[in-house]
C-alpha cells in the first residue's frame, strides 16, 4: 500500500477513495501508501497505499500538481492524455509495489526495510515541497501535524508495515488481492458511523467478504501460511480506518506536506516496531542482496514518491469514479507480475478468489459513481 493517498501497499496502497475519499494525500497498497498509497499498496493506501499514498481531496489549497509541475490541473470536462498517463503510473507503479516488497524482505528485515522506506519518501517530499512551494507550505498546527501522525501511523504501518510482514509467508499476488478488500471496509465503516451507503455498495461488501472467504482457503488447507493471511486481514482493517478518519480529522490543508508528515511518522513507527521485534539482531547489511537494495530504491522513487504525486494530482484533475478504478486494477498487475517475475502460483483459490473480490470492488465504485 502507499501513503495517504494514498500508501502505499500498499503494499502498498487507497482503495478508500472509490467510497470516501480521504482529505490529505499520504497507499499502498502493496503500496498501501494510499490515502497518497501502497497497502502492499497498496496503498498503501496502498499500499499503499504503499499503500506507499493517499491524497487529500478536501484540502482547500491544494496544488495544482505534484511538487515541480508547473502544469494546471486539465479541465474536469475531458480526459486528457496526461490524465491517462498518469492513471497509467498508477495502476503499473502501485501494483509492482507487492513484487518490490516481496524482493525487498528476501534479505531485508520488514519493519526496519519498510521503515526506511517511508522516513526516506517522507523526508525526500518534504524537501520538494519546501523547494516548489516555500518553507511555509509546511507549516501546521500541533493538531494537524498530530493528526497527520496518527493517519500515517494506522496507514503505514498498521496497513503497509503489516502488508510487508505478511509478504515473507504469502505471495505478493495473494496480498495484492486481499488488499483489495479496503473499500468493502470502508463502506462498513461509513454505516457505523450512521451514513447509508445504498444496497449496492452493501452487495459488494457481502461479495466481497465471499470472495475474502475464497482466498484465506489455502491458509486454512496449509497451503500457504494462515498467519500471514490473516496479517493483511489486519493491515486492510488498519488502512480502511487510516483512510475513514483521514476526512473526519484535522490535517494539513497541503496534501503533499500532509504526505510527508504521515509517510515519516509511519517510518519511524514501522522503524520502532522493527527494533522492539529485534529485527536489528543477526542483520548485516552485507547480506542483503543488491537485488533487494534495488527493490528498496524502487519503492521510495516509483513507489512513494512518482506514484503517490501522480495520484495526488489525479484527485483534484480528474472524476473520482476513474481515479477509484486502480483499486481493482492494482491487484491484477500485482498477480501477473509474481507468477511471471517471481514464479508465484496461481491456483484456483486464488484466481476463483481474486475474481470475486474484484467484482465486489467494482460493484462499490459504480454505486458510489451512481451515487
Amino acid at each position: 500500500m502507499t501513503p495517504r493517498a494514498a500508501s502505499a501497499g500498499a503494499p502498498d496502497a487507497d482503495p478508500s477513495a472509490t467510497t470516501d475519499p480521504p482529505p490529505g494525500a499520504a497507499a499502498q497498497p502493496g503500496d498501501p501508501a494510499a490515502t497518497p498509497t501502497a497497502l502492499g499498496q497498496p496503498l498503501a493506501s496502498p499500499g499503499t497505499t504503499d499503500p506507499s499514498d493517499h491524497p487529500d481531496t478536501t484540502a482547500p489549497t491544494a496544488p495544482a500538481g505534484p511538487p515541480g509541475s508547473t502544469d494546471a490541473p486539465a479541465p474536469r470536462g475531458r480526459i486528457s492524455g496526461a490524465v491517462w498517463a498518469a492513471l497509467a503510473i498508477v495502476y503499473v507503479l502501485w501494483g509492482s509495489t507487492y513484487l518490490g516488497i516481496a524482493v525487498a524482505v528476501e534479505t531485508m528485515p520488514p519493519f526496519l526495510s519498510a521503515g526506511a522506506r517511508f522516513a526516506v519518501a517522507g523526508v525526500v517530499l518534504a524537501a520538494l515541497v519546501a523547494w516548489r512551494q516555500g518553507a511555509s507550505a509546511l507549516r501546521v498546527t500541533p493538531a494537524q501535524l498530530a493528526s497527520a501522525a496518527v493517519v500515517g501511523l494506522l496507514l503505514l504501518l498498521g496497513g503497509n508495515g503489516l502488508v510487508v510482514l505478511a509478504e515473507t509467508a504469502i505471495p505478493s499476488g495473494l496480498a495484492a488481492l486481499l488488499v483489495a478488500i479496503v473499500p468493502a471496509w470502508v463502506v462498513v465503516l461509513r454505516r457505523i458511523s450512521g451514513e447509508r451507503p445504498g444496497p449496492g455498495a452493501y452487495g459488494g461488501v457481502l461479495l466481497g467478504l465471499g470472495g475474502l472467504a475464497v482466498l484465506t482457503l489455502p491458509g486454512l488447507s496449509g497451503e500457504i501460511r494462515l498467519w500471514g493471511v490473516l496479517t493483511v486481514i489486519a493491515a486492510t482493517v488498519m488502512w480502511s480506518l487510516g483512510s475513514f478518519s483521514s476526512s473526519r480529522i484535522p490535517l494539513p490543508a497541503n496534501p503533499f506536506a500532509a504526505s510527508a508528515y504521515e509517510m515519516v511518522a509511519g517510518g519511524i513507527g514501522c522503524a520502532l516496531v522493527g527494533l522492539g521485534r529485534g529485527e536489528q539482531h543477526g542483520f548485516v547489511f552485507a547480506e542483503v542482496s543488491t537485488s533487494s537494495w534495488i527493490a528498496l530504491a524502487y519503492l521510495i522513487v516509483f513507489g512513494s514518491l512518482v506514484a503517490f504525486t501522480a495520484y495526488a494530482w489525479l484527485l483534484h484533475t480528474a472524476p473520482l469514479s476513474l481515479v477509484a478504478t486502480y483499486a481493482y486494477v492494482n491487484p491484477v498487475v500485482a498477480v501477473l507480475l509474481g507468477a511471471l517475475i517471481l514464479d508465484e502460483a496461481v491456483t484456483w483459490q486464488i484466481a476463483v478468489g481474486g475474481a470475486i473480490v474484484v467484482a465486489a470492488v467494482c460493484l462499490i465504485v459504480s454505486t458510489e459513481r451512481r451515487r
